[in-house]
């Protein structure tokens, strides 16, 4: 594409996620967004696929179709804090090297399924996003749904001879980085340590990362999770689990700003730009009567990108650069 692109940057990261929406009829779980700062993440969470979504967000399908977007797209959301300096930072249209990440795309899906706002409960329909197999856990009876599981040792990959869009279904096991390999085996841990209370009344094999947390800690007067547990072990296992994720969002958080969700010094790096072509412009001559008017400056030089989300402005001498 020649000549000067349409900014990207204008475009939210909403505008991106809807290009991925799932089937209702194959969903494993729904994805429950509003706003597109930091000031609404707090809001952004995953639910049972029959949440019914109030009239102030938007919910997304998910299914193995576009389960890592959804990742990303949360993760990205959650991975850097909200403070008083970025409550109003945009979260944008990101660039397509993403798509070339793998490493960065099974981070998120490790981060998203240990995280708080996976909200995701067995008490409201099958539980999907259980990522071990009974065997691993030593589960006294067999799940409901191995999505989660399959999903992760690459068995729900589908080939056809037309589709010649790649597929972000893996279709071997998924190899987890250092950072998220120590956060799925936190969780491992804290998921072996729920089995060992199959004896109490209100045990369930198929509870989520969601419903283990609640079995432990339990509610307030006002019907909300408490924050603490009286369960040493489980504090024990769930601060390895905490510590454990925080490093994984350190590592997660560079790339959010690399590949555009965020605007910042490392978005859009030199190697991101290619087949920069500077094009010879003949100069009009002026008239007498616009020579007498115009005030004497250099002349304007249009540079032309082949990729898509930057905007080349040129006011008089001076080139500006607009970096989605």
């Amino acid at each position: 594409m020649y000549g000067i692109v349409v900014p990207e940057q204008k475009k939210s990261i909403n505008k991106w996620i809807d290009q991925y929406l799932g089937s209702k009829k194959s969903a494993v779980c729904l994805l429950d967004t509003v706003g597109t700062d930091f000031q609404h993440s707090k809001f952004v969470c995953l639910r049972n696929a029959n949440f019914i979504i109030t009239s102030h967000s938007k919910g997304i399908y998910i299914d193995k179709e576009n389960l890592i977007q959804n990742c990303i797209y949360i993760s990205a959301r959650h991975c850097i804090k909200a403070e008083w300096f970025n409550d109003r930072d945009q979260f944008l249209y990101p660039r397509t090297a993403w798509k070339d990440d793998l490493e960065f795309q099974n981070d998120c899906l490790a981060f998203i399924l240990f995280h708080g706002q996976n909200k995701i409960t067995a008490s409201a329909g099958i539980n999907h996003w259980i990522p071990f197999y009974e065997k691993e856990i030593s589960a006294p009876m067999l799940f409901q749904s191995h999505f989660m599981a399959d999903f992760i040792a690459g068995k729900l990959a589908t080939q056809t001879l037309f589709d010649d869009i790649p597929s972000l279904i893996p279709s071997e096991p998924i190899q987890f980085s250092n950072e998220a390999q120590a956060v799925m085996d936190a969780g491992r841990e804290l998921w072996k340590y729920y089995m060992t209370k199959k004896d109490n009344i209100n045990f369930n094999v198929n509870a989520s990362y969601y419903d283990i947390r609640l079995f432990f800690k339990g509610r307030d007067e006002k019907g909300k999770m408490n924050k603490e547990s009286k369960d040493v072990e489980f504090n024990a296992l769930m601060d390895r689990l905490s510590s454990a994720r925080d490093v994984l969002a350190k590592k997660i958080e560079p790339k959010v700003y690399r590949y555009g969700f965020l605007l910042g010094e490392t978005t859009l790096p030199e190697d991101e730009i290619i087949d920069v072509e500077p094009q010879e412009q003949k100069p009009s001559k002026p008239t007498k009567k616009a020579q007498k008017k115009s005030k004497p400056s250099s002349q304007a030089v249009e540079i032309h990108y082949h990729i898509d989300h930057i905007e080349t402005l040129n006011i008089g001498d001076k080139v500006e650069h607009k970096y989605t």
